[in-house]
């Protein structure tokens, strides 16, 4: 019966007892079928009146709203319409409306269900957890037709029992599985005694639906207690729910066994295993997500979710949305609304004890409920629990791990195992297998605090457990037990105080090694810079050595197959530590027959970048820094997202972002999000620590979108975004908003980049039409234009074929007053203000700027250059003040970080490099470019190549003395050939112009007519001949020094790659992109043609042969390698050599053997004499584990 027409009664109680007679009434509530003949004879038994009217209304206080209808109808009906009155304002609604909720979604009579079975009441903050909720309920439904168990389990804190209340609040189910009442009994932990009192309640609970003359006495054990329930639960009550709350161990379970339907919560969801009956269980989550955890703080604090301050952000995330954590400091912030700092502070430090609050809860406090669970273990299993907190949160060990930690066998560690799973102190990932174990933080965080002072010793007996498992070598395989030693053995050890072992580990090639091939580089660099105090304290330059290899070669150890090691590391300086070991270890190995090669020059080589990482498979377009410089996030042609951090390259997040190359990624001021864009003509906006997908702005942008960038500050964050479209091709997103805010008009053709003020005022656009463009952010008109391809002459706009000036992009000064802009190979500098040209950076004529910034905290600008290097400017003194040197391809981007120390580019070489400003400068060492030829003999060695000024660079010896340099050459050399018999060289450069000597020849003439500018290839094999081959298939054989042409031999379809004069002179052998070799007697031009590759011919070797039938070994980019009869022209031999192309051969000096070595990364040795099956080089065995370099770049392969 309601509360109010309950109360009504018993107001009205003495009135109706005095008027009315109760044997009228009782025939009409007969009728209506709300009272029993039984219930009649009992009330007419009694001897009076009076007595007749209160025992009939005692029979009516333990009916429902329907016996209160009636028996007002009842009054109605015998004329006692003033008693009738004082009932009428009172009367229950029994319509469906009248079931629904008033206030709170509950129903009064489910309410008043609730309150009798005394089932607690929401909490003053309850949020809904509706995925929960209906699990549970699920489970109540199937108790719907048998008696049964749902266990509803989790760790201490989590919200069980609010959960619990809040599945039985519901009118359905209880109208349809359990009519007869919903009952709730705290258990908690207790000895019998305190068992039995509970028990004792619960009967006298449910006897109050006894007559008034009944009244049995309590039981008097537990054994009594439990029969007398079975006898209430199945004659008066069986279809009844008994709740019981927090349950601790199986023998208070047992003592409700009594066949009836029972939902309980506990942290041990074992305990229903020693009950029988059908059962059923729901896992309640350890935490809530962000949002809700963040609507009970909002709730707490009366205040609205998005005028939270960041503290409570960290404060959910801390505690990884503990819903009791959360409600403590709620309630807590309730009384001293200013105190986010602090207890985010406490949360921090551990300190759980003065995060205390009284509450419904059993505990006032998290570490008293934390303790709790422990105590229930036994003294054995509570120390191997201690052992636990020595794990690092989040991450997760298999039983193999602990099997070493605790030395048992592994089906004992599983036991254990489970029996923590089961008390909800150790969570078991099940999606795995192994299976993974792992803590939740407030349990790690109570263990750590509470074996603070025990710390060292737990890490320590780690390392003595792993020291006496692996005694005999490290383990070897990638499995999960393998990756955790790897991964967190030093940390172990460095906890422990081991300062000897550490240094010992890390500074170790062989754990380099094993550790790199299993894990990678980004690890260990991890490594040295997490340890580096403790190193530094035995040796800092040594530490400093293994660091800087790992970083400037680790993209080199994520190869497969996995480069040999030792070789790698020769390549250090001779002073390192680094190439100590591997020098030993080289000269061991050698002992064995296997071969390595020590770099005997490289004393000098200095490399200036701070870390090297090779974050995709495919070429890098765009990269930045996140707004605390701690990430990095990259994209690409792979179509994907990374973020990785920015001290050691581990990788953080790699998110499949679009179904097309991915241009630009930004992050928002925050650093919480990053937006993406890409040639699917869509934007993203992604969650940074989830990699999940917030947000997709399409449909507006009808080309491919360049770029993207957030505002600089969180004062209104706004996103902006530039196409490839003709008119609508610059916007301004805000994110709250379905459609873009502003479009930007004003260019007429693609822009290729858009940036923000530094004070998000005004917003630089860059186009393909010539203009950089400022508009005003609020407004999105334009406030400034700046034409710059009026700042060009028509030289400067025909010198490459094209009339057009494409502005590539623009960068802010650090005060916003000035702006730089990149086109073609000039960097400008304009005031803003006045639209003045300050500055003008010319690099390079044969390069062109892809990409400017300028760095936030001083006057340095870095430039990316299309000839692979990067140039920091001081633009205040318009001086080059350093070049930093190293991608093998074109550079589209550069970017300082935040704080200007650091400096990345990224590469078309699939590379990202980190560069240290403070370090980089203008190297005074000679650059050589690719473009050289070498010649070997008994005299020594000597090298002739172009450098980075465009000279002509002849030295010899290991320390490459300078012999010969010539001026700086007007058109850009293109290739370069030295004499085998003679001190000569020479060198073609692009307009078609030949040097040899000091003579320069007239072929720029004869490439004019042919209509073609670029030599591609010479080679000089007597000082009186030179053989030329061009590119549009042409060879031509001049006279030195008098550049006459003596013949000119026509037959080659494409670019000519390769000649070759014999020993006499008289015949000359040229390779083709055609796929053919041609033998020319040259002074004929008779010709004899080689036919059978079916791909390019790069290059060929005479091979040693008489005089009557000589040789010939050819190889092409269809993977074969050929063997021809120059006299007649047969093919003698044709080897199927690599499955990839192969990109370089040579003969051994003797002749016996040749080598072939191919872009699938393979190398072979072959023999002269059978022609059978190469030797595969494997890369233990390989010269150099960049032999076979990526398919595109020529490889090397000398005898």
């Amino acid at each position: 019966m309601e509360e109010r027409a309950r109360s009504c009664l018993l107001r009205s109680k003495d009135t109706l007892e005095q008027d009315i007679k109760a044997s009228y009434l009782m025939d009409h509530m007969i009728s209506d079928g709300v009272l029993t003949t039984d219930e009649e004879d009992r009330v007419l038994s009694k001897p009076t009146r009076r007595e007749q009217a209160a025992a009939l209304l005692e029979v009516l206080l333990r009916k429902d709203n329907r016996a209160y209808i009636s028996f007002y109808n009842a009054l109605v009906r015998e004329s006692y319409g003033d008693l009738a009155n004082l009932l009428h304002n009172d009367l229950p609604q029994l319509s469906p409306e009248g079931e629904k909720s008033f206030s709170n979604g509950v129903s009064s009579l489910v309410q008043l269900i609730l309150s009798e079975g005394g089932v607690p009441q929401r909490p003053m903050v309850f949020v809904n957890r509706p995925a929960l909720l209906n699990q549970v309920r699920e489970k109540l439904y199937q108790l719907q037709k048998v008696v049964g168990w749902v266990t509803v389990f989790g760790m201490a804190g989590s919200g069980k029992s609010v959960l619990a209340a809040e599945a039985v609040r519901d009118h359905s189910l209880i109208k349809e599985c359990f009519p007869d009442g919903v009952h709730w009994l705290s258990v908690g932990q207790c000895e019998r005694a305190e068992l039995l009192v509970r028990m004792q309640s619960l009967c006298f609970r449910l006897e109050q639906n006894q007559t008034v003359d009944s009244t049995p006495r309590p039981p008097n054990s537990i054994e009594e207690a439990k029969e007398r329930l079975r006898f209430l639960m199945l004659r008066k009550f069986p279809r009844a729910l008994l709740i019981l709350d927090d349950v601790w161990d199986s023998s208070s379970l047992r003592a409700f066994d009594i066949q009836c339907r029972v939902l309980l919560t506990t942290r041990n969801r074992s305990l229903t295993d020693s009950v029988s009956g059908q059962k059923e269980s729901v896992p309640v989550e350890s935490g809530l997500d962000e949002e809700k955890a963040l609507e009970i703080l909002a709730l707490y604090v009366n205040a609205q979710l998005h005028s939270l301050p960041e503290q409570a952000h960290c404060i959910v995330k801390e505690c990884k949305g503990s819903p009791l954590v959360v409600s403590l400091i709620g309630a807590l912030l309730r009384e001293f609304p200013d105190r986010w700092g602090y207890y985010l502070r406490q949360l921090q430090r551990k300190q759980f004890q003065r995060i205390r609050k009284s509450s419904s809860y059993d505990y006032e406090a998290l570490d008293q409920a934390m303790d709790a669970s422990l105590q229930v273990l036994n003294d054995e299993h509570r120390e191997l629990y201690k052992d636990l907190s020595v794990l690092e949160k989040d991450v997760k060990v298999p039983a193999k791990v602990l099997s070493v930690l605790w030395d048992l066998e592994l089906e004992e560690v599983e036991d254990v195992l489970q029996e923590f799973v089961n008390k909800s102190l150790l969570f078991r990932d099940c999606n795995q297998r192994p299976y993974m174990y792992f803590l939740h933080d407030l349990q790690l965080d109570f263990l750590t605090e509470q074996n603070r002072s025990q710390l060292a010793e737990l890490h320590g007996k780690v390392v003595r457990q792993y020291q006496q498992a692996y005694a005999k070598g490290p383990p070897t395989s990638a499995d999960v037990e393998g990756l955790y030693w790897y991964r967190f053995l030093p940390h172990h050890i460095a906890r422990a105080g081991l300062s000897k072992e550490l240094y010992s580990l890390m500074f170790s090639l062989d754990w380099v090694k094993n550790k790199a091939q299993i894990m990678g580089s980004a690890h260990l660099i991890n490594d040295y810079v997490e340890h580096g105090a403790i190193l530094d304290q035995e040796n800092s330059e040594v530490r400093l050595q293994f660091q800087e290899f790992l970083s400037l070669n680790g993209h080199q150890l994520e190869q497969r197959p996995f480069p040999d090691l030792v070789q790698l590391a020769l390549s250090q300086p001779h002073c390192s530590e680094v190439y100590r070991q591997a020098l030993l270890q080289a000269k061991e190995r050698a002992s064995r027959g296997q071969l390595y090669l020590d770099w005997v020059n490289k004393s000098d080589v200095e490399s200036l970048s701070r870390l090297v990482l090779h974050p995709h498979q495919n070429s890098l377009y765009y990269s930045c820094f996140s707004r605390d410089g701690s990430k990095i996030a990259s994209c690409g042609a792979s179509k994907t997202l990374r973020v990785f951090k920015s001290n050691s390259g581990e990788k953080l997040q790699e998110i499949p972002a679009h179904d097309d190359e991915v241009l630009c990624c930004a992050f928002s001021p925050d650093d919480r999000h990053i937006a993406t864009c890409s040639s699917d003509r869509k934007v993203k906006v992604w969650n940074v620590e989830k990699g999940t997908l917030l947000r997709v702005l399409e449909d507006e942008h009808e080309e491919q979108i360049n770029h993207c960038q957030f505002t600089n500050t969180n004062r209104r964050v706004l996103l902006a975004t530039c196409s490839n479209d003709t008119f609508m091709n610059a916007k301004l997103w805000n994110l709250n908003k379905r459609g873009s805010q502003n479009t930007m008009f004003g260019h007429l053709q693609p822009v290729n980049h858009c940036c923000f003020s530094p004070d998000d005022t005004y917003i630089a656009t860059s186009s393909n039409d010539g203009s950089m463009k400022l508009f005003e952010v609020l407004s999105a008109n334009e406030y400034k234009s700046f034409d710059i391809s009026s700042l060009f002459s028509e030289n400067d706009n025909n010198d490459d074929g094209k009339t057009g000036v494409i502005v590539k992009c623009s960068t802010w000064s650090s005060d916003g007053s000035r702006i730089f802009c990149a086109a073609k190979n000039t960097v400008f500098m304009f005031n803003v203000a006045s639209e003045d040209m300050l500055l003008e950076i010319r690099t390079s004529r044969m390069s062109t700027v892809q990409y400017c910034h300028a760095c936030p905290n001083s006057q340095l600008i870095a430039l990316a250059l299309s000839h692979y290097t990067v140039e920091l400017w001081d633009f205040e003194a318009n001086k080059k003040i350093a070049e930093c040197s190293g991608h093998l391809s074109w550079i589209p981007c550069v970017q300082f970080s935040p704080n200007g120390s650091l400096l990345l580019s990224c590469s078309d070489d699939q590379t990202i490099r980190l560069w240290e400003t403070e370090r980089v400068h203008t190297s005074s060492a000679v650059a050589l470019k690719r473009d050289f030829d070498v010649d070997f003999s008994q005299d020594g060695i000597t090298v002739v190549a172009a450098d980075s000024k465009n000279r002509l660079q002849v030295r010899s010896g290991l320390a490459g003395t300078p012999v010969f340099e010539s001026e700086k050459q007007k058109s850009r050399i293109r290739c370069t050939c030295i004499c085998r018999q003679a001190s000569a060289v020479a060198l073609g450069m692009e307009d078609g112009a030949v040097q040899a000597g000091r003579i320069v020849l007239s072929a720029r003439q004869v490439l004019k007519k042919i209509g073609w500018k670029a030599l591609q290839l010479l080679k000089l094999q007597q000082t009186s001949l030179m053989a030329l081959g061009l590119e549009l298939g042409t060879v031509q054989v001049l006279e030195v020094p008098s550049g006459n042409t003596l013949a000119t031999l026509l037959g080659h379809t494409k670019t000519v790659h390769h000649c070759l004069f014999t020993a006499d002179g008289q015949t000359l052998i040229t390779s083709s992109e055609d796929t053919t070799i041609r033998v020319w007697r040259w002074r004929t031009e008779e010709c004899l043609i080689l036919a059978g590759h079916k791909e390019p011919v790069r290059k060929f070797h005479l091979l040693g042969s008489s005089s009557s039938s000589p040789a010939l070994l050819s190889w092409s980019f269809d993977g074969t390698a050929k063997v021809w009869d120059l006299s007649c022209g047969k093919k003698l031999q044709d080897l199927e050599c690599h499955k990839g192309a192969v990109l370089s051969g040579d003969v051994s000096t003797d002749g016996s053997l040749f080598s072939t070595a191919s872009a699938d990364k393979t190398a072979k040795v072959w023999s002269c004499a059978s022609w059978g099956d190469g030797v595969l080089l494997e890369r233990s065995q390989s010269l150099c584990p960049q032999l076979p370099l990526l398919l595109g770049w020529q490889a090397a392969c000398y005898w």
